[in-house]
């Protein structure tokens, strides 16, 4: 829609109001195409701010997930750390406990080889005098102290490395003092004799039974 505004000013001709005529109605198409180019300049800026906000609000948020994927990823770290500590925690503790068992067990073990031979010899005694009727109190009194003593080492965890006649013979755990010509064919790379008894503290073995064995 154009408006035409009238501008009353003659001269002789009539060309002056011709003129002004025309200026004016150049002049407000011009404003109009200002106005819209000003209004599509608002629009795509106002377009370009609303970018660019997103933009920084997408930043914010990527920065936002960064940080708490690096929290997460901290934590997580925190928590390896402190499992492989618990467990070393753990296994320290039940390291320390059986060897604390060990120990007490074992305590005295230098002192039981020391009275093994004791036992021997009470041992043998025994048997020296088994058959001789006029000692029969003294083998008693022999028979009584040495029960005493086994039963008070027994109570510390002394026992009797258990073989007998015709068991298989087992380096590991048997001492061979000898070989001989086996009486039959079953006692081939068996104990045919026990020469001295064998003791265990504990599970451990403080004294090897010697033994002889067939061939």
């Amino acid at each position: 829609m154009y408006f035409f505004v009238t501008i009353w000013h003659f001269n002789n001709n009539g060309s002056t109001f011709a003129n002004r005529n025309i200026e004016v109605l150049i002049g407000y198409k011009m404003s109009k195409k200002n106005k819209a180019k000003d209004i599509k300049d608002e629009q795509a800026n106002g377009i370009e701010k609303e970018a660019v906000a997103v933009e920084e609000q997408e930043q914010e948020i990527v920065e936002e997930v960064s940080a708490e994927e690096k929290l997460k990823a901290e934590l997580q770290n925190e928590k390896d750390k402190f499992l492989r500590l618990f467990a070393e925690f753990e296994n320290y503790k039940k390291r320390t406990s059986r060897e604390r068992v060990e120990l007490f067990k074992t305590a005295g073990k230098e002192i039981m080889i020391e009275l093994l031979p004791v036992l021997d010899d009470f041992e043998r005694a025994l048997t020296h005098i088994e058959d001789d009727k006029e000692a029969e109190e003294l083998r008693k009194g022999v028979l009584l102290i040495y029960q005493k003593l086994l039963s008070t080492l027994e109570k510390k965890g002394l026992s009797v490395a258990e073989v007998s006649q015709g068991d298989t013979f087992d380096a590991e755990i048997h001492t061979a003092i000898t070989q001989i010509p086996a009486p039959s064919d079953d006692l081939k790379g068996k104990v045919v004799d026990v020469v001295e008894k064998g003791y265990k503290l504990g599970d451990t073995i403080i004294r090897f039974p010697k033994v002889v064995v067939g061939q």
